[in-house]
């Protein structure tokens, strides 16, 4: 069987299954974020790790300063996805021996400004030769109040489904310069009870999907999909890279929710509902090994 074959989301269950777990892993692979810590600790650790890769998230003429603010503001938007706050991160690059050092110099330049508006210390990495790509991963640890961290598995049937901004249009270059949803999930996690939470990396429509069965739920779209400018319903669905927030609430909070939202300039859009009914309709979205 080959990789195209399996599918992305296949694969991760098959290499997470049986992983060594130990007893203050609170939560494991599946979440935006993992989390470590005692059950009666007051904060959590929140721990993420993502890449970028030349060729698959941007391309050898891209601008090196939106790639190292894309690198680290990944893992920015999975820290706002549980509720948290970054804080420290590594970062580990491989490049060819011909790529320019003035690339090199711009991309520390993005990884910087992205650092100093988030508050992140970049606390050390690694450099390593590349045969040809150029490969940026970061890790990044971050912490998040026990009553505050959300996860992806406590959706309930009737929940109502909220996203944040305008969906598709990374294809545009987009997701080069997107701003994580820091401040908004905090100041949900601060007035509200949310019951589920991630951020759209890979599309609403591979997203959904996974929320939904983390909380053992079905799912309901209404014809509410907020789409960028220029983007059609099917490219808000399956663009991907939005790095918009995706969450459940209780019915009975959501028009509260609505009134109270403070954020001017980002829209709120309520675009369905959690249902019993686990099988749902087949909607896409990215997928590395499709």
């Amino acid at each position: 069987m080959k990789l195209s074959e399996l599918g992305e989301d296949a694969l991760v269950a098959r290499l997470t299954r049986g992983l060594p777990r130990g007893a203050s892993l609170l939560v494991g692979p599946g979440d935006d974020c993992a989390v470590v810590g005692r059950r009666s600790d007051a904060v959590w650790t929140l721990l993420k790790t993502d890449c970028v890769i030349e060729g698959v998230h941007f391309t050898g003429d891209t601008e090196f300063a939106r790639v190292g603010w894309k690198a680290l503001a990944r893992n920015v938007s999975d820290i706002a996805a549980m509720g948290g706050e970054p804080e420290h991160a590594l970062v580990t690059v491989a490049m060819p021996p011909g790529l320019e050092v003035a690339k090199v110099d711009g991309l520390y330049k993005g990884l910087r400004r992205c650092a100093r508006k988030f508050g992140i210390s970049i606390a050390g990495g690694e450099t390593a030769r590349s045969p040809g790509l150029v490969f940026v991963s970061v890790a990044l640890a971050g912490r998040v109040e026990r009553t505050r961290c959300v996860l992806r598995s406590g959706g309930k049937p009737g929940d109502v489904l909220f996203v944040t901004g305008r969906l598709g249009g990374s294809r545009a270059g987009k997701h080069l310069d997107f701003t994580p949803r820091l401040a908004e999930a905090r100041w949900l996690t601060e007035h509200f009870r949310l019951h589920a939470m991630m951020d759209l990396s890979d599309g609403l429509g591979a997203d959904l999907p996974r929320l939904a069965k983390a909380s053992g739920c079905g799912f309901e779209l209404g014809d509410a999909i907020p789409c960028a400018l220029g983007c059609s319903r099917e490219q808000a669905l399956s663009d991907g890279e939005d790095f918009e927030l995706l969450f459940a609430v209780n019915p009975r909070q959501a028009a509260r929710l609505e009134r109270a939202w403070p954020f001017q300039k980002l829209p709120l859009t309520r675009i369905g509902v959690l249902t019993t009914n686990t099988k749902t309709i087949p909607i896409h979205g990215f997928d590395h090994f499709a």
